[in-house]
């Protein structure tokens, strides 16, 4: 038990993104005193990501939430394509089943309006939120995180908040995880394990999107393209349409973007040159671009999440689960909801310790978010170190395929024998065997 001054706040949670904000709802639905504090102008202003929201954790929060927050479409598309620079090949699926509430928990947003909307429900549940506020450091008191020391609008005046927890939420750079002492070794942000995104908001008519993209009513698609979209390069392009945008950009990591001396803005114009993108974003017109730092971080990579008074959530914890699925958004929000149930807990024990906030790290394990971590875990170091996924043998199977189907006076049979001779002179079938099995071990 810990006896104590009362503090200004029960809980502080710095950043109003998708973990924050999710955690201070929650917290302030059971009558805890939260405070958010935002760097941005506003919640939302400077929150950025690719554009697919998903929804699993916040529709038990604000159950058919969709039905007034600003969503923009429900995706009921994906598809993954291989680009060469002269050939696509790509695969994708779409079903009614995402047609329907609550569509595939998957929908496309634009977080300057979205994420204001969830702050409005933030603060109408009875959180404060402050924004064009800058957390520089956390307060101590015997120990233990006490609080934050931050700056507003006037320069070099600083001011003071003590609270019970603080919820570190700032993003992918998060500098108070690093001050706390929570991030050392392998777990310290590094080019290693954090990628840059930039992204551009093009302007279509809402008819021109449902019309190239096959779409109607509130339907969306979701396309990431890999190979020499991203110059080989270990990261993806992608494009998600909005009502009457659509959200295009790149992403690589920062170790790739230095070693090749790739300009991220270079590689936008390079992806949206392609033959198979540009006549998807033909005669839109650039609204907003924008720049991001994704975490890489893998299971055995993390920081620490929790320490005397402090936890992490969302980007600053590395909550990523960086295989296909890309899902960041939902690992997000249920940190932010287990940080709450976490923070709640501690409360009526009035026990603040790292022990006692260590059953955030307990609500982790038995929850999709770290077991998904865990199973991915090796996803991104098997895909760095063998280059071929990216590279040889992709390219190959492009190759064979367009040899395969090109139309000629050729036996089919000769055809076929040719395309397997050619295939075999590029690659050593026996490693490629063992390749594809490390690859089905380490990525599915």
């Amino acid at each position: 038990m810990e006896n104590q001054t009362k503090p200004d706040f029960d809980v502080i949670v710095v950043g109003a993104g998708l973990a924050g904000l999710t955690a201070a709802y929650a917290l302030a639905k059971e009558g805890l005193s939260v405070v958010v504090l935002e760097r941005g102008e506003f919640p939302g202003a400077k929150n950025l990501f690719g554009g697919v929201f998903f929804s699993t954790i916040l529709n038990k929060l604000i159950p058919d939430f969709w039905q007034e927050a600003p969503v923009e479409r429900h995706i009921v598309k994906r598809r993954f394509s291989y680009l060469t620079p002269d050939t696509e090949v790509g695969f994708d699926f779409r079903t009614e089943k995402y047609n329907r509430p609550p569509y595939n928990n998957s929908f496309t947003i634009l977080r300057a309006r979205f994420d204001r909307w969830f702050a409005q429900k933030t603060e109408a549940a009875g959180a404060a939120i402050y924004p064009r506020v800058v957390v520089d450091d956390l307060i101590y008191k015997n120990g233990k995180v006490a609080g934050i020391k931050a700056r507003g609008s006037k320069e070099g005046e600083y001011d003071e908040l003590t609270a019970n927890v603080v919820i570190c939420a700032e993003g992918a750079n998060s500098l108070l995880s690093e001050k706390a002492g929570l991030r050392s070794g392998k777990s310290k942000m590094s080019r290693q394990n954090r990628a840059i995104g930039v992204k551009e908001i093009i302007s279509l008519p809402q008819g021109t999107i449902e019309d190239r993209f096959n779409l109607s009513g509130g339907e969306g698609v979701s396309i990431e393209y890999f190979g020499d979209a991203v110059k080989n390069t270990l990261g993806s392009g992608f494009i998600y349409t909005n009502k009457n945008t659509i959200s295009v950009g790149v992403g690589c990591t920062i170790e790739d973007a230095a070693d090749n001396k790739i300009a991220l803005y270079d590689l936008l114009d390079h992806f949206k040159s392609h033959f198979a993108i540009k006549n998807l974003i033909k005669g839109g017109e650039v609204l907003e671009y924008s720049a991001h730092m994704i975490p890489e971080d893998s299971y055995g990579n993390m920081p620490e999440l929790v320490a005397d008074g402090l936890i992490l959530v969302g980007d600053a914890a590395g909550f990523a689960n960086s295989s296909l699925y890309h899902e960041i958004t939902n690992l997000a929000t249920a940190s932010g909801l287990y940080a709450a149930e976490t923070a709640i807990a501690a409360d009526k024990s009035k026990d603040f310790s790292k022990r006692s906030l260590g059953l955030y790290v307990d609500k982790l394990k038995e929850s999709f978010v770290l077991k998904d971590m865990k199973q991915f875990r090796n996803f991104v170091g098997f895909v760095h170190g063998h280059r071929q996924f990216l590279t040889t043998y992709p390219t190959l199977f492009c190759d064979s395929i367009v040899d395969y189907f090109a139309v000629s006076e050729t036996p089919k049979s000769l055809v076929k024998k040719s395309v397997i001779n050619k295939a075999m002179k590029k690659i050593n079938i026996i490693k490629a065997g063992v390749d594809v099995l490390g690859a089905i071990r380490n990525m599915t």
